[in-house]
């Protein structure tokens, strides 16, 4: 129809009458109603706290009476601009106030029209990298500041490797005080380069880097343009609202029981908050480590029952049958269980000054599971050169990989797959200290793939040979079956020898 006799028609519909189309309302922003937790991370005085502070700030997220006391506590403190200072919005302790440092972890609220935020101020100082890596264990995103005077540090490098070892896989990079620079184009991209580089040594690709100043607010709420207009990207709220939250659906059911309910002799059911995947009633499920099959007849809350439960939700579960269920044990979906057995590999971080000694017994603590184990630590990190060296303890803060031998049958899933059922902690059995947190990597075959009714043989080659040997299909296919030790010539020779004599 042409536009004239469009005219002609909408004339026709009432003669004297003018009839408007309506205006088209201008498309409302969709608001993600899952909240993105993130944590800042970083080396000291980078300038986390206040980062913080400032998104709080302009995301109209501080009180008037927050805003008073931030201003009477800043006394003395405001900078050249008359600002307040905005890290005493995170730095609650008194300690922290007193040194200008962040000891503890601080969680903070805000949110945007598009979304809402949880965000963990962690501590840079590498006496509390234990804090720092309990804000990442939880968190979808790390933004991780750098100074731009200073560039990449070695305990940028630890902070952005243990996030990476907790799951993290975006990242921003924020070059801080780019003001102090004079707004260095150069020197943004240099330090961009370098860090994507380790970020790509680590395995991450979703890296997006923004030069910023905390302290004016460049390109954290709003953007710098007017200093920068060399930077065309994204702020940092600009990122964060698009950011990805991990899913809890990769793997199927899980249930760790923490309690099981008898009110009555009519009624029995387990209790847990579910840590993966989804149920409902007729599934049928598999109690580990017991391996009893039964089928769900009930869900119930605290004021319902329900039909359905997801990861996140606390029920109890009420099932078909009399079955031996206990506090540590795992429901689980019976066509997509976890892995179980007495060895697994695992990566950790030592929290303690005592370290991960090796052979030594420890406590186990996964979810409400606790079992007795023994760590045989393997390697450890380099920071300055990415390399995993092989070690026989692992001091405090050192990032390693160890071989963990249980007394009694184990259950988990790989951390990558499903961070509440990977993830654990070790206690020392003589001081109840946590001297280091921990994640799944894999399960290891008996005696990690060696059996004691084996033939074996025992080569001693040169480190690119054995580079290209492991580097092939036949090798990847039985790696399991394998154990590798690199070691100096003459430790190689001082073995062989050993075995001869």
């Amino acid at each position: 129809m042409t536009a004239p006799a469009t005219a002609n028609a909408v004339q026709d519909v009432a003669a004297g009458e003018v009839l408007a189309f309506p205006a088209q309302e201008p498309a409302r922003a969709v608001r993600d109603s899952r909240p993105l937790r993130l944590i800042t991370c970083g080396s000291v005085d980078d300038g986390k706290s206040t980062l913080i502070g400032r998104l709080l700030w302009d995301t109209k997220a501080v009180k008037e009476d927050q805003a008073a006391t931030l201003q009477r506590d800043s006394n003395g403190k405001q900078n050249d601009l008359g600002l307040p200072d905005f890290a005493l919005l995170l730095d609650g302790l008194q300690a922290e106030r007193e040194q200008g440092i962040t000891i503890d972890v601080a969680y903070r609220y805000f949110s945007t029209d598009k979304r809402s935020f949880i965000v963990a101020d962690t501590p840079g100082h590498e006496q509390y990298t234990r804090n720092m890596a309990t804000g990442a264990s939880t968190a979808d995103l790390a933004v991780l500041l750098v100074d731009a005077r200073v560039g990449l540090l070695e305990q940028t490098r630890r902070h952005a490797t243990i996030a990476t070892l907790m799951g993290i896989k975006q990242f921003v990079l924020a070059v801080n005080k780019i003001d102090l620079t004079d707004y260095d184009r150069a020197r943004f991209e240099q330090i961009s380069h370098e860090f994507r580089e380790l970020a790509l040594s680590l395995g991450v690709r979703q890296v997006t880097a923004i030069p910023v100043s905390a302290l004016k607010g460049e390109n954290v709420v709003y953007d710098g343009s007017a200093s920068m207009p060399w930077y065309d990207g994204p702020t940092l709220i600009e990122v964060l609202e698009l950011a990805t939250t991990r899913s809890a659906q990769t793997v199927g059911f899980r249930l760790p029981v923490q309690r099981v309910s008898r009110p009555g002799e009519s009624f029995r059911g387990y209790q847990g908050t579910v840590a993966g995947g989804s149920v409902k009633p007729g599934d049928s499920v598999v109690i580990l480590p017991s391996g009893m099959v039964a089928n769900v007849t009930k869900i119930v809350t605290f004021d319902l029952v329900r039909n359905a439960a997801v990861a996140g939700d606390a029920i109890t579960l009420v099932l078909d049958r009399q079955v031996d269920v206990s506090r540590g044990d795992m429901i689980v979906a019976i066509d997509s269980q976890p892995l179980t057995g007495l060895s697994f590999d695992a990566q950790l971080v030592a929290l303690q000054a005592e370290g991960i000694q090796p052979g030594k017994r420890y406590w186990l603590k996964s979810g409400s599971r606790r079992q007795r184990v023994q760590v045989q630590p393997a390697s450890q990190l380099d920071l300055q050169s990415g390399k995993w060296n092989h070690v026989e303890q692992l001091p405090m803060n050192a990032i390693g990989k160890v071989h963990l031998s249980f007394d009694e049958q184990a259950i988990f899933d790989t951390y990558e797959q499903n961070r509440t059922t990977g993830a654990f902690i070790l206690i020392d059995p003589d001081t109840n200290n946590t001297v280091a947190g921990g994640m799944i990597t894999a399960k290891r075959s008996a005696l990690g793939g060696i059996h004691t009714e084996d033939a074996r043989v025992i080569l001693s080659l040169p480190a690119d040979l054995a580079d290209q040997l492991m580097a092939t299909e036949l090798f990847a296919s039985r790696r399991e079956e394998a154990e590798v030790r690199r070691v100096s010539a003459g430790k190689a020779i001082e073995v062989i020898d050993d075995i001869d004599g």
